[in-house]
Order: structure tokens, then sequence, then C-alpha cells
């Protein structure tokens, strides 16, 4: 396929925002079991909160660059029912919404618990943050099921797209977490650490899973069966016209081969072991330029990783568009 830089954008930078919001309030939940201690409303969460925002907003406005009359772009929301594109639609503003009314409870510090579970005191923030969380992860279903869906796209059709989708985005989040406790919770900088070590491990299983599956993929589809024709032996000599069309631009990449196997080597990198090393000796050294390395790097690598994930989708109607003379 074709990547679109617009959606590579939009995912990888949403995805951060999600994971920075998911970390902010695994750090929340713990700290009202005792488990870390409690942090400063408006410099931690509020602070936080903006900062998703921030990545989930840029990730919106790069969508629009992929929409041929943004205008109408409210129009997609009207297929919930059937399209999982129009969820992620709904989906995405409805996080975003939580996120700021998260933040906002933060800011004005309504710290207060108004909800007791047993002994449990839940504030009207953790309240609000239990909502976002499950719009989060409905985000990141709904995200990733807009490629698993498809079918006829064998590298996409599979749990293991929604799973990474999950596990990217997690990791990301954790990995920025981690640089952004540095400046506003000095305390809690293992924990995030330790724990973008953990996702992003975890990211490379399943990633790499996802390669070796798709390396393993046989084509469904055969010359024959893209043209309807039955002979044992079929050569395309044309594809009946010279230029280009639209099939031929947006189905296809049109890299070297040699490029498409770098990039895979470069976000395999550049994901995975560069952060893993750079988090854990920042950790080790007490160091923030690393820190702030390691959420760089990593989203370079993301980008890639997405580039790849875009191209090595072989849609079946190249077996008839695969010669133009």
């Amino acid at each position: 396929m074709h990547p679109a830089f617009s959606v590579i954008f939009l995912t990888t930078l949403i995805g951060l925002g999600q994971g920075l919001f998911l970390a902010l309030y695994t750090g929340e939940v713990y700290a009202l079991f005792k488990v870390l201690p409690p942090q400063a409303a408006q410099q931690f969460y509020g602070v936080g909160s903006l900062l998703s925002l921030v990545f989930l907003s840029l990730g919106l406005f790069a969508s629009f660059f992929h929409l041929g009359r943004p205008e109408r772009a409210w129009r997609s929301a009207t297929r919930w029912r059937t399209s999982w594109l129009s969820r992620e639609v709904i989906a995405l503003p409805a996080f975003m919404g939580a996120v700021f009314l998260y933040g906002v409870a933060h800011w004005m510090e309504l710290e207060t618990p108004v909800v007791y579970l047993g002994s449990v005191g839940l504030s009207i923030p953790m309240i609000i943050g239990a909502g976002a969380t499950l719009l989060c992860f409905t985000l990141f279903v709904c995200t990733g099921m807009i490629y698993a869906c498809l079918k006829f796209l064998q590298e996409w059709h599979s749990p293991l797209t929604v799973l990474n989708f999950i596990l990217l985005g997690g990791a990301s989040g954790f990995t920025l977490a981690t640089a952004f406790a540095w400046f506003t919770a000095p305390e809690l900088v293992e924990f995030y650490g330790v724990w973008a070590i953990i996702l992003t491990c975890a990211a490379l299983v399943t990633r790499v899973a996802s390669l070796i599956r798709n390396n393993r993929l046989k084509p469904k589809s055969t010359l024959q069966t893209a043209i309807g024709v039955r002979h044992t032996k079929v050569v395309q000599k044309a594809q009946g016209f010279m230029g280009g069309s639209f099939n031929t631009r947006e189905f296809f990449h049109h890299m070297p081969l040699a490029v498409v196997r770098s990039v895979k080597w470069v976000f395999l990198v550049l994901v995975f072991p560069v952060p893993v090393v750079f988090v854990g000796s920042g950790l080790a050294s007490a160091s923030v330029a690393l820190l702030v390395m390691a959420v760089a790097f990593q989203y370079a690598g993301l980008l890639a990783e997405r580039w790849f994930f875009f191209v090595q989708a072989n849609h079946p109607q190249n077996l008839y568009y695969q010669s133009i003379a």
C-alpha cells in the first residue's frame, strides 16, 4: 500500500498521547493504593494531561491532510454501526474531551473523595480517569481494527495488528512519561522507566511475531483469479494504458525492495533496543538527556515502523496492475 504520511503522523501521535495518559492514570491508581507517593495535582497531572492533549490534537490535525474535502469530515462519523473508521472518529474527540476534563479536575485540585469503594475513596479526577481509560482502549481498538478488519490484506488481518497498536502506543507513552516525570515528579522516574522497558520489550515480541507471520503468508490470489481467466499460463504484457492511475498510485508504494528492507531494520533498532538502552542508562546514571533521547529516537522509529506497516500490505489488485508496458 502507499503510505500516507498524514495517517502515519495521526496514528503515531495519538498513540503517544494515549500512552502518556495511561501512564499518568496508572501512577495515580498506584498512589491511591499507597504503592507510589502522591503527586502535585497541577504540576504533574494537570500539565501531563495538557501534554497528552497536545499530541492528540497534533494527530487530529494531521488527519485532515488525508481528506479530499475536509469540510465534510463530520460525515465520516455517520457510519458508526458498520465502520471502524467512523467509530474512531467518534472515539478520538470523546477521549480528548475526557482527558481535558481529567486535567481540569486536577488543576482545580478536586481531590476530595466523593465515592467510596470499601475503604478506598475515589475523587472526581479518579472517576473521570477511569472513563478516559476505557475510551483510550476503545480508541486503540478502533484504530487497529480499521486495518485488521480488511480480510483481503492478509498482512493486516490479524489480532496482532490491534495488539501492536496498543503496545507501541503504551511503550512510547511510558517512555515519554519517564522523561516528563524527571521534571515534575522525580520519585516516579524509576517506576515509569521500568514500565517503559517492559512495554517496549513486549511490543518487540508482538511486532516480531507479526513480521514472522507476514513473511510466511502465501497470496490467496493469482494472476488468473485477478482477471478471471482459468488458463494455466497467463503472462501480463501491459495493463491497457501507459500512464498511472489512482489504483497504481494508492495501492502500491513504488519503492525498491532494498529500501523497504532497510526501513524494517531501522525501526526494529530505533523503536526497541535503542530506547531500552537509553532509558536503562538514564536511570542508572540519572541523566535526563538520555531519557529525552530515548523519546526522540523511539518516536523516529515509530514513524519508520508505521511507514513499513503500510508498505508491507500487498493489495491483491497489484496482480493486475503490475506492469505498465
